[in-house]
């Protein structure tokens, strides 16, 4: 049996690079799961639940989010202006791995 090369290994070329690319960070992994138990959610329900999070910040999060697919925004005409986030197809095909984070978590915290 050959045994594999780290030499000739390219991480980035992984599907394991590629899923820690969509949900890396502080905030994409709690939006996401925030979204699997609660959605639709809108952007001050979303923020009071991750606080203390800034706008700014949160608005890049979820942008980025959108951009990969992920979550979609449904923008309401209405005054004042209504927003709700909600996981994508794409999205909840990821809920089985966050689950299986959430188990792992659940069985081995002190």
């Amino acid at each position: 049996m050959d045994a594999k090369r780290i030499d000739d290994a390219d991480f980035s070329a992984t599907g394991y690079s590629y899923t820690l690319s969509l949900i890396a960070g502080k905030y994409k992994p709690v939006i996401l799961y925030c979204l699997m138990e609660y959605e639709p959610v809108r952007f001050n329900q979303m923020q009071r639940y991750l606080h203390p999070v800034a706008d700014k910040t949160l608005s890049q999060n979820l942008r980025e989010l959108e951009a990969d697919g992920l979550i979609a925004r449904t923008a309401y005409p209405q005054i004042p202006p209504k927003v709700e986030y909600t996981l994508t197809e794409r999205g909840r095909s990821l809920m089985e791995v966050l689950d299986r984070l959430c188990d792992w978590g659940n069985a081995h915290r002190p």
